[in-house]
């Protein structure tokens, strides 16, 4: 704790440092500020929702599909429209209207995601950006990174979002560790300045039933304290008997406005969740292989045992932000937050009928303390952010193995013991940063520059205890533990340079370059520690939005590598670490649009060209799971006024091309092309009775044609998630 304590200090004297040096600069006379950005409609779905702007006030601003602004692209309050880089937003309608159980689900209409790699599995949120797996270095929450273990990955309740901001290429210039295809940012919900409420009741298939509040509004009359509560309680099962989908979430928020230069808001979560730690079913092996190593496919035919199964974890975080305003030209930035989890993981297989156990203990820390200054220089205005932020990651993880035919196996309650843990792994990293950014805009050019430079350093422990033989008798039952310890410590600059031009007809080009730098947690296949993964990426592209209109249509073309890129690989029956060189490249457009009558669209396409360049046994040869083609269609339609007067529809495709099950792209596990389609249908009851104000009826089903083909990546074949429909009654006051 001493040493948290610590890197916050030193994050906050840094600051100050900054204060003073940018001080001189922040005096000069006539700099000029950006225009506040209005924004008319309820948008976000409503009292509860947020509103249009303020569910997340300084942080995003979405008119009902469409984003206007996010932070996330430059950590200041620049439109997006004028953001030289490609930003994809999933908003707080967006949300409500698809009604999302995981961050998979949320993203699944974005371009250039890949979801579904691993086919129905709810234990981890995991997913690609242009073809990198960023599921481990590419989350964030609320600015800052969220930290991951090798198996301790923070789970996600989409019900606690305002909205989710994904931002395309390297940021590591001000985010510092994170992957050279982008950062998907969670937007947590915060206190507004009006009073609200919501509850609603949610039932569906394998018998879910679920639960979920969101109150909160101003604490005195003055409004300069403001507070928050989101909860959810879900019982449910999946279409796995073994597997469960049970969670209790509650987020408590406050924000304390003593005075219009300084805002202070607390936020906070706890939740305690359960599923199956076995999600997969049984492969079918060639049988001229006696390494069971050349998956053929994936039979019906579930991997887990009911009475042994149950993978549960809690998690917490605890955090603020500090946002304080010196004068008209600066701010002083400060985020924070703690955050751990714990988890059980149970597993089984049926080839041996062998059985696992994973305990693992994830703690995590974080503070992004940065300077925002806006100063002129001639006809150039300048929005300069100078910043430090230090991170700290500790994690602990046991495993262990057995077999249902042991009487010793670990499913029995007495195995409990964590010495006993024939694996052990321990490991500690420290990150601390400083960076700076310019943005200069000039008429109607913006150009934006900067760079960080990050110290690293990681310690990692590890024990294995194997059986060996160790007196010659023949017996392998003596007990060998092998303790390891591996350090590393490294230093990195990374930057970013991109360039817009605004037209004043809603045109702007862009193009930009970055490089990323990122450490792995884990080690590698061998046992190796995982080496930093380094990255860079080329962009140009275009958006724009139709004057007279609430619409924006991105589209982009990119190059990116990675060294050290890291991926999973299926070896010897479990999914283990490896780190390839490869390169990819690709094209992506997005349009979404909230029009007045109703009608809502987003519309995207992305192509992805994947090749490895290292190991040479490999090289050329694509990424494993990722296709090349892939798009998203979703419409919606609620009706203003008439007969139908708060009927709601809409309707979404997902398809995928085909892609290859393994690295080395064998055709026995390819993967044919896919889609899927959603639909939704709502109906606000208030037009039946004006007694039934506030109540809304809503049914959400995603892949409703029940279309599961096989989906193989990293040497295994999974099966699609298959049909799921959920209804809920909502009332809002």
């Amino acid at each position: 704790m001493a040493f948290r304590l610590d890197l916050a200090l030193c994050a906050t004297v840094s600051a100050a440092t900054l204060i003073s040096l940018q001080s001189a600069a922040a005096q000069q006379a006539g700099a000029t500020q950006l225009e506040e950005l209005s924004v008319e409609g309820q948008g976000a779905g409503g009292q509860a929702g947020g509103g249009a702007g303020t569910g997340a006030p300084g942080v995003a601003t979405n008119d009902g599909y469409v984003a206007k602004t996010t932070r996330t692209g430059t950590k200041t309050d620049t439109p997006v429209i004028e953001t030289p880089a490609a930003i994809n937003t999933v908003t707080q309608q967006q949300l409500q209207d698809r009604q999302p159980q995981n961050l998979q689900e949320a993203l699944a209409y974005t371009p250039g995601v890949k979801v579904g790699a691993f086919g129905f599995d709810p234990r981890y949120d995991s997913f690609f950006i242009r073809g990198v797996d960023v599921t481990y270095t590419g989350v964030f929450r609320d600015g800052l990174r969220q930290f991951n273990s090798p198996n301790g990955l923070f789970r996600l309740e989409p019900y606690g979002l305002e909205s989710i901001s994904i931002l395309k290429g390297p940021a590591s210039a001000i985010y510092g560790a994170s992957s050279s295809a982008g950062i998907v940012d969670l937007i947590s919900k915060r206190p507004t300045d009006y009073k609200f409420g919501e509850v609603e009741a949610q039932t569906g298939s394998f018998n879910r039933m679920q639960g979920n509040f969101d109150i909160g509004g101003p604490i005195n009359d003055e409004g300069t304290v403001l507070w928050r509560l989101t909860g959810v309680a879900r019982n449910s099962g999946t279409e796995l008997d073994a597997v469960k989908d049970n969670r209790a979430f509650i987020a408590p928020a406050v924000t304390f406005k003593p005075n219009d230069d300084t805002k202070f808001t607390i936020l906070g979560e706890y939740m305690d969740s359960t599923t199956g730690g076995s999600a997969a079913y049984q492969n079918r092996y060639a049988p001229d292989d006696v390494l069971q190593s050349n998956p053929l496919g994936a039979d019906k035919t579930p991997l887990a045992y009911k009475d042994f199964n149950d993978f549960r974890q809690k998690q917490w975080r605890a955090g603020y932000e500090l946002e304080h305003r010196f004068n008209e030209f600066v701010t002083l930035h400060q985020n924070v937050r703690y955050s751990g989890l714990s988890t059980r993981q149970e597993y089984n297989g049926s080839y041996n009928m062998d059985t696992g156990l994973i305990r693992a203990d994830v703690d995590g820390f974080a503070a992004d303390t940065y300077l925002t200054t806006k100063v002129e220089t001639g006809p150039a205005r300048h929005t300069i952010l100078t910043g430090v932020d230090a991170s700290y990651l500790a994690y602990k993880e046991r495993q262990a193995f057995g077999s249902f035919t042991d009487p010793h196996d670990i499913s029995t309650p007495d195995y409990d013991d964590l010495t006993s843990f024939p694996r052990y792994y321990n490991q500690k990293q420290t990150l601390v940063g400083v960076y700076a950014q310019d943005e200069v805009a000039l008429d109607r050019w913006r150009l934006t520059f900067g760079g960080r430079y990050d110290w690293f350093d990681s310690d990692l422990k590890t024990r294995i205890t194997s059986l060996e033989d160790r007196d010659g008798d023949g017996d392998f039952t003596d007990y060998v533990k092998t303790p390891d310890r591996q350090k590393q410590n490294d230093g990195k600059f990374t930057g970013r340079a991109a360039l817009s031009y605004v037209t004043p007809f809603g045109l702007t080009p862009f193009v930009g370059y970055g490089t990323s730098f990122v450490p792995n947690p884990g080690t590698v296949i061998g046992g190796s520690v995982t080496k930093p993964t380094v990255g860079e990426q080329v962009e140009a592209g275009v958006k724009y939005a139709h004057p007279g209109t609430n619409s924006l249509i991105t589209a982009s073309v990119f190059w990116l590598k990675q060294k050290d890129g890291v991926v999973f690989a299926v070896v010897d029956g479990q999914n283990q670490q490896t780190q390839l060189d490869f390169r990819n490249r690709g094209f992506e457009i997005d349009a979404t649009g909230t029009m007045q009558n109703g009608v809502t669209l987003q519309a995207s396409y992305s192509y992805t060209d994947t090749e490895i360049s290292e190991p040479v046994s490999i090289g050329g040869k694509e990424l494993t799971g990722i296709p090349k083609h892939a798009f998203q269609l979703w419409g919606g339609y609620e009706a203003k006024s008439g007969a139908l007067k708060g009927l709601g529809l809409g309707a979404g495709v997902r398809y995928e091309g085909s892609s290859f099950g393994d690295n080395t792209n064998r055709s026995l596990i390819k993967n044919d092309p896919r889609a899927f389609v959603d639909a939704k249908v709502s109906y606000e009851l208030d037009n039946l009775s004006a007694d039934l104000k506030g109540f809304r009826l809503q049914v959400n089903a995603t892949n409703l044609l029940d279309d599961v083909k096989q989906m193989c990546t990293s040497n295994y074949c999974y099966w699609d998630k298959g049909r799921q429909v959920i209804a809920s009654v909502r009332y809002r006051w």
